[in-house]
């Protein structure tokens, strides 16, 4: 029920990324929805931690099965790209307009990953200890 619950969780912040990118000629409200669908993914990330000591489980990639690998090394590039987003969608709102086309690159890419990340957890099994 738990992994059931993390992701329908992973769904909905897809889906409030695609509402965001939607919305994203109106500035304040697509900042609003990204940041929270960033945050949220965040959040979600250190459940599945506390939950299952996941990261510690993930980390012996040697004896990981590939998509397990795979998967943790989408999602690890996610939240890097999630660091851009903040930096450059603050730089935009602070008059630099020069980062708006990799803004949008970067974004386009962060949710292709996100959702390679969302794709990929359904056949990421961390292995028991």
């Amino acid at each position: 029920m738990e992994a059931i619950i993390m992701q329908v969780q992973s769904f909905l912040i897809v889906a409030l990324m695609l509402v965001g990118i939607l919305f994203r000629k109106r500035r304040s409200l697509h900042v609003k929805i990204m940041s929270i669908a960033m945050i949220w993914d965040v959040i979600l990330i250190l459940q599945i931690e506390l939950s299952r000591s996941a990261i510690l489980k993930a980390s012996n990639a040697v004896s990981n099965a590939l998509i397990l690998n795979i998967h943790v090394s989408i999602a690890v590039s996610t939240v890097l790209l999630y660091g851009y987003m903040v930096y450059s969608g603050r730089a935009m709102l602070s008059g630099k307009v020069h980062f708006r086309k990799n803004h949008r690159i970067m974004g386009y890419t962060t949710f292709f990953m996100r959702i390679m990340t969302f794709v990929t957890s359904f056949w990421a099994v961390v292995p028991k200890e």
